[in-house]
């Protein structure tokens, strides 16, 4: 399962020049999408095209996940044609229910078994698309342990709502909140925007989306432009200059409680248990994809 999801690049399945290029791009993952961006006449050929794909990208090392349909026709023979060596996980757009994941996890498990895969390989994203799927979020997140990531879909829902995406994104503002907090309450990965992907050329403005749903709690975002991706690695990375000023917090603390003090101060500010242990946090995180990026570098 992908343990870092800073940027997450979706691309049709059926278009083989977009599969190869993705395998030579450094996103953290690759979404393989049999979902909105192949028309339906074209998603059995997807399918059959899905083991291919898995073998191209397999070479860059790069984690890959399928996003599936949720829909009777395509559902069953979307899991069938996925589920295979080199996948990460499946992203299951337009949950509603914890009964649609658990029949999922279970589809999967009975997969893993019948194709000697190991139990557990493949981990489950959700797309929560619709008030429904908000209002029930706490129970279908908790409904397998399969569930790494939870992201808004940002046009669906704003078609739910009867509206179009703003620039301020006002009406994302409430669904990605409760999204990041009922997914960090269970140590999942919460995912988005305060934006839409849709306007891809305007970097400044998908800069602006990222760096708003990080300051709320997000990890990263999908997208469907390469120039997308180095600004989420970039926005969902710990600052250099906050990493530095962290480093310093943990010296000036813990030197003070060497001193019998459990606060102190540092360029003016107060330096407590929580500041400190948000350094800490920091220098962790810095750390962990410090060694995420040099194994990005080795597998390529």
């Amino acid at each position: 399962m992908p343990t870092i999801m800073r940027s997450n690049l979706i691309v049709p399945s059926n278009v083989q020049r977009y599969v190869e290029k993705a395998a030579r791009l450094a996103p953290d993952t690759i979404v393989l999408d049999l979902e909105d961006s192949v028309p339906e006449h074209e998603k059995e050929n997807a399918r059959k095209g899905i083991e291919q794909a898995l073998s191209t990208i397999k070479v860059s090392g790069t984690p890959v996940m399928v996003r599936i349909n949720n829909h009777p026709e395509h559902l069953a023979s979307d899991l069938d044609a996925v589920v295979a060596a080199g996948l990460s996980g499946i992203l299951f757009p337009k949950a509603e229910s914890a009964e649609q994941v658990i029949r999922i996890s279970d589809q999967l498990a009975r997969l893993e078994i019948e194709r000697g895969l190991q139990p557990g390989q493949v981990g489950i994203s959700l797309e929560v698309e619709s008030p429904k799927g908000l209002l029930n979020l706490e129970e279908i997140a908790t409904a397998s342990s399969r569930i790494i990531s939870v992201d808004i879909g940002v046009e669906d829902y704003c078609l739910a709502l009867g509206v179009s995406p703003s620039r301020e994104a006002t009406e994302l503002l409430y669904p990605l909140s409760r999204i990041i907090t009922i997914c960090k309450a269970y140590s999942i990965k919460p995912l988005g925007l305060l934006g839409s992907l849709a306007e891809f050329k305007d970097i400044e403005r998908f800069e602006k989306s990222a760096c708003a749903s990080r300051q709320l709690g997000c990890e990263g975002s999908f997208c469907i432009h390469p120039d997308q991706i180095p600004v989420l690695n970039r926005v969902f990375s710990p600052d250099p200059e906050k990493v530095d000023w962290a480093r310093r917090v943990v010296e000036a603390f813990e030197k003070s409680l060497k001193e019998g003090r459990a606060s102190t101060s540092l360029d003016g500010r107060m330096v407590d248990e929580p500041v400190y242990r948000r350094a800490k946090y920091f220098l962790s995180r810095a750390e962990e994809l410090a060694l995420f990026e040099k194994g990005k570098i080795q597998e390529r």
